[in-house]
Formats: C-alpha cells, structure tokens, sequence
C-alpha cells in the first residue's frame, strides 16, 4: 500500500462500532443500562434482526448472529484484547457501580514519565471487551503533525474546558492536555 500523510480520506470521526450478538435484547440492555446508550432508529429496509443505539459520541449497531451458537465464548478478561475504550470522571465510581453490579472486571495502571493510568476491563455479554479509563491524563502528543490537525476534536492549544451539561457524565469527550512534539 503506499504511504499517505494527513487525512487521505478526509474521515471526520468514528461513527460506529458493529457487533454480532448472540441476543440483541440482552446486548441492548447492557449497554443501556452498563453504559448509558439510548436506542435510535434503525432503518426499517434491513432485513436482519439487530438494534442501534447511541451515546457519548458513538453508534453501536448490534447485529443478531444468524448463528450464535457458533460465536466466541467469553475468554478471561485481557487488557491485550480487542477492545473498545471510554473515559470516565471517576474510577472509583466506575469501579464502585460495577461491583454493586456484580460485574466481573479487571484493574490495570499504566504508569510512565510520572503519569499513572488506571483502567477497568470487563466483557458485554457476547465477550466483547470495555475498557472504561482515565487516560486523557496521558497527553496526546501525534508523531506528525498534520496527523493531529486532521481531528477536528483536538484541541492544539489548550484542553476543552469540562461540560457540565454532558446528559451522561460517567463518560468525557477525549482531550488533548498537550501538544509537544516528540
């Protein structure tokens, strides 16, 4: 493939994430109730069983698998795993909720240059892995220049202030805390 710099396909955001399930109420009900999505409207013309939902920025699409006898079984929980990640305002909170759910999770910290990270991961109920972290403490500092410039969310010059009208608060929009070359 030959190498292109910038934003060759001038992409604006992430829209959504697709996952098989092997029951969309199940599925929907995780994640409206673990992580504040709301369902949306779902064109009528598939002809597939499956839900949209909404928040923090993001779409997930929940596909019915034709076949859910056949779709991965939950693994233990790895931090290494394909995984998708949201940032949180409290960890302690975070951690708190989900043991009075009875959630099964694990904690991880990343720490380096005097910066720690922490992180809880846990599974959806088809396996697939949430991560829920505080890791807009690292700053976000892009290997080239014109890759950071093509993120209409970053903010080069200084961090966002924080929303206090965010209808879900247990999860930040990204921000950028610095802009140093490497």
């Amino acid at each position: 493939m030959k190498e292109n710099t910038g934003n060759p396909l001038h992409l604006k955001s992430l829209n959504h994430i697709s996952l098989l399930c092997r029951s969309v109420e199940e599925s929907m009900s995780f994640y409206q109730n673990v992580l504040g999505f709301f369902p949306i409207r779902r064109p009528g013309s598939f002809d597939f069983d499956g839900a949209w939902l909404f928040g923090h920025g993001i779409g997930i699409h929940l596909l019915q698998s034709p076949e859910p006898e056949k779709l991965l079984k939950k693994t233990e929980i790895n931090p290494k795993d394909n995984h998708i990640s949201f940032q949180c305002e409290s960890m302690e909170a975070v951690e708190k909720k989900l043991k009075e759910m009875e959630m099964e999770h694990v904690r991880a910290v990343v720490e380096e240059g005097g910066i720690q990270v922490d992180q809880l991961f846990f599974h959806d109920p088809d396996g697939f892995m949430i991560e829920i972290c505080n890791c807009d403490s690292f700053p976000v500092v892009p290997l080239a220049g014109e890759m950071a410039r093509s993120c209409s969310r970053l903010n080069l010059h200084q961090p966002p202030a924080p929303s206090t009208s965010d209808p879900h608060p247990l999860v930040n929009r990204f921000s950028l805390l610095s802009s140093s070359p490497l």
